[in-house]
């Protein structure tokens, strides 16, 4: 009996124990069940978090500057402000909550102080670690709001998150714009202009930091040998002349505004380089503001109209079938061909008996169909093919996107419509599409003496003043045709602006060669609108020693005229009087009384370039970033202008206003300004303290 009750007991013991680690167990076995289905994604993503990963650093994108080496697209830092307003001491937060709530109303003010106390204390009590502030601060703002209760202390124990982005800026506004292009680092689509052809050296290389993820928006770095460094992009020197620029900004707005045009583009080149000086493209928008909104220059190949009378015309006189002082006869200015009727809207200048030189001068329809249709008929493989052996009907292949490819029609292709009337209709600029980029490369080449260059617009890539690669002209052919025939045309090229159809653009002081053009615009579903017009100009000068060449093209005129000599040249003539005065006549012996010209102030290696290209003796009696320019007998000396930290006003008196512009924003001031040209007073006295966003008033003048 007592041994069946002791082995009872321990069974009961035995019992009692599996009891209640079964129970035990049960309950460990229900609560992490319980926590897995009611907390478990939220454990899961903090586990997550607290990963160990990798972080892109984004370097700093490289700068495109103008010739000069003046910046054209930068890249500023903009901030992010956020607030943790859990990390405060409850005793600081009780004490300066309302000074700081004060503050943010006054600054960025989108709320008034109560509302800003209300939302700080609601997310203090709920846990919110992440209140957004502000966006898109400058370096000023942020500043001063680093400055605020509370704010003012070590993230750690005020709260203050910053986040740090670029933002794509452009000092010269809208100058080029369409040629310099834009930039968005969260699109994957390739960019315009340089920024999408350069982007790989703009950007540089990503590096790469190990940090432990705290939360979504808290990530610490951590040490670690993996970390990659990044490396800073590289800047795009562009070819682009900033006084150019301007120049052909302005005349093109004008002129578009003058006639009432739907759309312009001006472009010029350098003669021997083929580097292209300046860029603008100008489109109506649906308030009647004209912006850059297309590179019409290199993307709208239309018919040109009577420009391509130049290439119709060397064929010709190449092939051996005319000569600039052979006739023509015009009769009453009219000719038919299959039924379609080629005139020179009753002009009496192109009727009768012409010279080819006259014809070309006078812009005579009638005289260069006759022509091409009697040295071509038949023949028409022949005149196609020897206006592609010019290049007409290839592409460029230029860095920039949106080059349109030039098309002429071909009497053999099978995709063509090829019509009895398609000679000669080519024969003065229809049934075919060139953009205005391919019309001026080829008149370039003519100026040349018959080398056709490619447009290029880089001239260097480099990174902290070290040249990594330069660009020289690209050379397409070396001679287009024979020397002949390019003196040939050249001289008939001179007469459209001596007493031809440009005569209204001819200056005593200087010589311009070139060609009107006057184009009906194609419409696919109607054929060709009698009351539209594509008008245009190119050329170059000065004639006898070509420096550079241009083209001007405006799309649509409705009011002032229609005809390339009374819309496109005179816009034509306007910037190349500018470029001549500014860059070509400029020589020290020409100043009046024997003077030297004096620059107004600007940025030291601007200066310096320039005086080194006009050849006027100058030096340098103190370095630094900007400079005032004064005679010192034979010889211009350059003297540095202080320019002095962010919160004192800059000297700005003298110079022009983009410089002044640029420096009075850089220093976090906003201009008002009356006048136009150079500075020649300004309301805040140089060297001043003066407060964030304060106004200064210019005065300019010519």
């Amino acid at each position: 009996m007592a041994q069946r009750s002791l082995k009872g007991n321990i069974l009961l013991r035995i019992n009692v124990v599996l009891y209640l680690m079964i129970v035990v167990g049960g309950f460990f076995i229900l609560h992490v069940a319980y926590i897995q289905l009611t907390r478990g994604g939220e454990a899961r993503k903090q586990a997550a978090n607290m990963l160990i990963v990798p972080q892109k650093i984004y370097p700093y994108r490289g700068d495109i500057l103008a010739d000069d080496g003046r910046v054209m697209a930068t890249s500023v830092p903009s901030y992010d402000v956020y607030l943790d307003p859990c990390v405060a001491a409850d005793t600081l937060f009780r004490r300066r909550i309302d000074e700081l709530a004060r503050c943010l109303a006054e600054f960025p003010g989108t709320k008034s102080a109560t509302e800003y106390k209300r939302e700080i204390t609601t997310n203090r009590q709920q846990r919110k670690r992440y209140m957004p502030l502000a966006r898109n601060l400058n370096y000023l703002q942020l500043k001063r709001m680093k400055s605020y209760p509370i704010l003012s202390l070590p993230r750690n124990y005020g709260g203050l998150i910053v986040n740090t982005d670029d933002s794509r800026e452009h000092p010269f506004g809208s100058l080029a714009y369409r040629t310099i292009g834009f930039y968005n680092k969260d699109t994957a689509a390739n960019f315009p202009g340089l920024e999408g052809a350069y982007n790989a050296y703009l950007t540089g290389r990503t590096g790469l930091t190990m940090v432990h993820q705290v939360s979504k928006q808290i990530a610490i770095p951590v040490s670690s040998e993996n970390n990659i460094e990044p490396e800073n992009g590289g800047d795009v020197v562009s070819t682009i002349n900033i006084n150019i620029q301007d120049a052909a900004d302005a005349a093109l707005r004008r002129g578009l505004a003058l006639h009432d045009a739907d759309h312009g583009t001006v472009v010029i080149m350098e003669v021997a380089t083929g580097a292209v000086k300046a860029i603008c493209n100008l489109g109506k928008d649906r308030n009647g503001n004209y912006s850059e909104r297309y590179n019409y220059a290199l993307g709208e190949a239309v018919d040109p109209g009577s420009t391509f009378k130049l290439m119709s015309y060397m064929r010709a006189i190449e092939d051996g079938y005319v000569n600039p002082e052979d006739t023509v006869d015009n009769g009453n200015g009219t000719v038919y061909f299959y039924g379609k009727r080629v005139w020179d809207d009753g002009r009496v200048a192109t009727m009768g008996k012409l010279t080819v030189e006259e014809a070309f001068a006078q812009s005579s329809n009638v005289s260069v169909t006759k022509i091409i249709d009697q040295y071509y008929r038949g023949k028409e493989r022949q005149f196609i093919e020897g206006l592609y052996a010019f290049h007409l009907n290839d592409t460029l292949g230029l860095d920039i996107r949106g080059e349109a490819r030039p098309y002429i029609k071909h009497p053999d292709s099978k995709e063509d419509y090829w019509s009895n009337l398609s000679l000669t209709q080519i024969a003065y600029g229809y049934e075919m599409r060139i953009a205005p980029i391919h019309t001026l490369t080829f008149y370039n080449a003519v100026a040349n003496n018959g080398k056709m260059v490619k447009p290029v617009f880089v001239q260097q890539l480099r990174k902290q003043d070290h040249i990594e690669k330069e660009f020289t002209g690209s050379v397409i052919d070396n001679h287009i045709c024979s020397s002949a025939t390019i003196r040939k045309v050249r001289h008939m090229m001179e007469s459209v602006v001596e007493y031809g159809t440009a005569k209204g653009i001819r200056t005593d002081a200087y010589q311009i060669a070139g060609k009107t053009g006057t184009a009906q615009i194609a419409n696919e579903k109607y054929g060709y609108a009698d009351k539209r017009h594509y008008a245009s100009f190119v050329g170059y000068f000065p004639a006898d020693q070509p420096v550079y060449s241009g083209i001007v093209t405006v799309y649509d005129p409705k009011q002032n005229g229609t005809g390339g000599g009374v819309v496109a040249a005179p816009i034509f003539r306007e910037v190349a009087d500018k470029i001549y005065v500014r860059s070509i006549r400029m020589e020290p012996e020409e100043a009046a009384d024997g003077a030297l010209p004096v620059p107004h102030p600007g940025q030291t290696k601007a200066l310096q370039n320039i005086l080194a290209q006009l050849r006027i003796r100058h030096r340098t009696a103190q370095d630094g970033p900007w400079s005032s320019a004064a005679a010192d007998g034979e010889v211009l000396t350059l003297t540095a202008r202080d320019i002095p930290e962010v919160s004192a006003v800059p000297d700005v008196t003298g110079m022009g206003l983009k410089d002044a512009l640029y420096l009075l924003e850089k220093a976090g001031l906003k201009v008002q300004v009356e006048g136009s040209g150079y500075v020649r007073r300004q309301s805040l006295r140089a060297g001043t303290r003066h407060t964030p966003a304060q106004t200064v008033y210019l005065q300019c003048s010519l």
